[in-house]
């Protein structure tokens, strides 16, 4: 397990309706965690669990802290996700996974945005090239 070294910015943020949705599941739960991997179920979809539920593995990497709550993604989906942030949100409807919000009707997923020429260079990464519809 490895936790990114501070950088300056999170690549994990929460819009407001997800951070509403952890403060209830704490409150019916006790702590939660998050993980995402690239697996099966919902794919690479965010997955709420009690803390310390889930096993984390030695690649695991933990993106950050939101509403109190461990973000973790697994080595190979974050070697994929390198050069995002990821804003943790929810929608209407059920997922396909074992995520505690399930029973409320409601799913987390995860909106991503390229990170900025500097917050690449704060994670030590170089810049992607552009592509053509870039601008």
């Amino acid at each position: 397990m490895s936790t990114l070294p501070d950088q300056g910015f999170s690549q994990v943020s929460v819009t407001d309706e997800a951070a509403a949705l952890i403060r209830r599941l704490v409150l019916d739960h006790g702590p939660v965690m998050f993980f995402q991997s690239g697996g099966c179920c919902d794919g690479s979809a965010p997955m709420c669990w009690p803390k310390g539920e889930f096993r984390l593995g030695e690649r695991d990497v933990r993106l950050g802290v939101v509403e109190g709550a461990e973000y973790w993604i697994g080595g190979d989906q974050y070697e994929r996700w390198r050069h995002t942030r990821l804003v943790l949100d929810v929608v209407r409807g059920r997922g396909a996974g074992f995520s505690l919000e399930a029973p409320e009707g409601v799913r987390f997923i995860i909106r991503s945005e390229l990170c900025s020429v500097e917050e690449l260079a704060a994670l030590g990464e170089a810049p992607l090239p552009r592509g053509r519809d870039q601008r």
